[in-house]
């Protein structure tokens, strides 16, 4: 059932609503990772890093519902059940338990990098179908790179 209608071409919305539906589920696994991590975390650095992950978790939530609302916008029903979420996120999370603030650092980077490569692939993927769609993710991308510098940095040397 189609209870939108799109402005877009029907190869178009389908191209951009596997773009959009794969955000979704990725900002969706990214916010619970962060919240995982924030409730976990331990170690001499604990305070900065918990006060970063709200920052990371901020975005991916901002941005999952604006994802979702450009999806809806197109006709495309996003999906963000938690059992979707479970079985198409991208990012890995921590282990179960207390994390070290260290590990905590690692896993926030590898994630959103994971998170990013996926992105850029959207972005060349809906260039052509969906402009308004590709500057969304455009935008998404460059906050999730400055949070991922900000997490390289605080494992610095290590992770140069």
């Amino acid at each position: 059932m189609t209870v939108v209608k799109s402005t877009l071409s029907e190869s178009a919305r389908q191209v951009v609503g596997e773009a959009l539906q794969g955000t979704l589920v990725d900002l969706l696994g990214l916010s619970l990772i962060g919240k995982q991590a924030h409730w976990n975390i331990v170690g001499p650095r604990f305070r900065s890093i918990h006060l970063q992950l709200d920052e990371v978790v901020d975005t991916a939530r901002t941005y999952a519902d604006t994802v979702a609302e450009r999806a809806a916008t197109l006709g495309v029903p996003p999906d963000g059940r938690p059992e979707t979420v479970a079985t198409t996120a991208a990012p890995q999370g921590p282990k179960e338990g207390w994390v070290q603030d260290t590990e905590v650092v690692g896993v926030l980077v590898e994630a959103l990098e994971t998170t990013i490569g996926l992105l850029r692939e959207r972005i060349t993927a809906t260039a052509e179908p969906d402009p308004v769609t590709q500057d969304l993710l455009i935008g998404l991308t460059a906050e999730l790179e400055k949070h991922r510098w900000m997490f390289q940095a605080e494992d610095w040397p290590r992770r140069a």
